[in-house]
């Protein structure tokens, strides 16, 4: 195969790779696609591979920003409480029943920044209550899902404002079909070697079974505390369905459960956080107990507080990931202002919701049994980076003993 020269082609295979290396849809599996209206012509191709690998139906839901912003300009103030549970309700209901998820993200990521910041948390919220059920079966790996982008020209003249809109939507796919590993002759070729690499790297880190996390570098002096009876993942990974897919394209991560209770120190984010809209800048924190207990940030300090009122797992921890600051996103200098892309050029850290796929023999384990072990539960998961070139993770054992995971950002102590 060779590689793909134009536009369509690489769209063609960006598909192909959602579907087959995303996602691994069944014969016979419903698909529930949510995607921007710009997303249109990359959702056909991912339409037409999965109906090719045997889906039974693919129902596809639209977002569309003007819409959004018209709730939000000109709907009564007492409304902004409310959340389309039906809906929810009926992704759930089909994730119960078997459906794969595929989540097509590229929106403008300010689009709410100039809208009223109560009504914003407030509507964000009501989804998170309602989004509850379906949100549970993704995180605790009930079925097989996936996360791909789609370049928009809202998202690309934020990612490239120095350029004509033309020439930055054309640069933005580019960064997108690279990171996704669509442009070399055999995308799934390249993708099977890529998850082996991640793989071996998770196992690793499973066989020594550390205790701990230590970040050093500036402004940052971490431990993060394993959960008991935590599992690294990384790459593609089994579903509880028994399907095997790669919930993340692109993705360059290691990742697994700390322990909600076990985090102390302080530690400044080294890119921002695009959350609803909201550019939230140079965020610093310091933990005790597992615990937020103080928190700043040099821009979007109003949004960073609510998030963190959110609930009380709000201001604890549901994920640590190790990423190479040599990762090919990290190396392409962009700043692509979506966690899909941004959490994979960087070491991070991930407040509220766990992963209980990230924590061995849970089947049986009830939400206290979960919390006991260390898992944490928020209506929120919300990725924010801390590693760069500058930080240094040490592990540390049960008996206190240091071993160096990464100097300046590059792994030291693993396959």
């Amino acid at each position: 195969m060779a590689p793909a020269s134009n536009h369509a082609e690489l769209l063609d295979r960006l598909g192909e790779v959602a579907v087959r290396v995303g996602l691994n849809i069944a014969h016979g599996q419903q698909l529930l696609i949510t995607a921007p209206l710009d997303a249109v012509p990359l959702v056909r191709r991912i339409t037409e591979h999965a109906y090719r690998a045997g889906a039974s139906l693919v129902s596809t839901f639209y977002s569309d920003d003007e819409t959004t912003l018209a709730r939000f300009r000109h709907a009564p103030d007492d409304t902004f409480d409310t959340a389309a549970k039906w809906l929810q309700d009926g992704m759930a209901e089909a994730y119960r029943e078997g459906a794969a998820r595929m989540a097509i993200t590229g929106g403008n990521p300010t689009l709410l920044s100039g809208e009223n910041h109560d009504r914003v948390a407030r509507a964000s919220r009501a989804s998170s209550l309602a989004g509850r059920p379906a949100m549970e079966l993704i995180t605790n790996f009930a079925i097989n899902w996936n996360i791909v982008a789609c370049a928009t020209p809202t998202w690309a003249q934020q990612v490239f404002p120095d350029l004509p809109p033309e020439q930055a939507l054309a640069r933005l796919w580019d960064a997108i079909f690279t990171a996704s590993r669509v442009t070399t002759a055999d995308p799934v070729a390249e993708w099977a070697r890529h998850n082996e690499t991640l793989h071996r790297r998770a196992s690793w880190l499973n066989d020594r079974r550390f205790a701990a996390l230590h970040f050093r570098g500036p402004d940052t002096d971490l431990t993060v505390g394993l959960a008991d009876g935590h599992a690294w993942a990384g790459g593609s990974e089994p579903a509880r369905n028994g399907i095997t897919c790669n919930p993340n394209i692109p993705t360059e991560e290691v990742f697994t459960t700390p322990h909600a209770r076990r985090v102390d120190g302080t530690v400044r984010a080294t890119k921002p956080l695009f959350h609803q809209g909201t550019l939230i800048d140079d965020i610093a924190v310091r933990f005790q107990d597992g615990r937020i207990v103080e928190a700043s940030a040099r821009t979007g300090q109003e949004v960073l507080t609510r998030i963190l009122d959110t609930d009380e797992g709000a201001r604890r921890l549901g994920e640590v990931a190790l990423v190479p600051a040599s990762s090919p996103i990290s190396s392409s200098g962009i700043l692509f202002r979506n966690t899909l892309f941004d959490e994979n050029a960087a070491s991070h850290i991930a407040l509220g919701q766990s992963y209980t796929k990230c924590m061995r023999d849970t089947d049986t384990l009830d939400a206290a049994q979960l919390s006991e072990r260390g898992a944490n539960s928020s209506f929120i998961h919300i990725d924010w980076m801390i590693g760069s070139n500058q930080i240094d993770v040490d592990a540390i054992t049960h008996d206190g003993t240091r071993e160096s995971l990464m100097k300046q950002g590059e792994w030291t102590s693993q396959p």
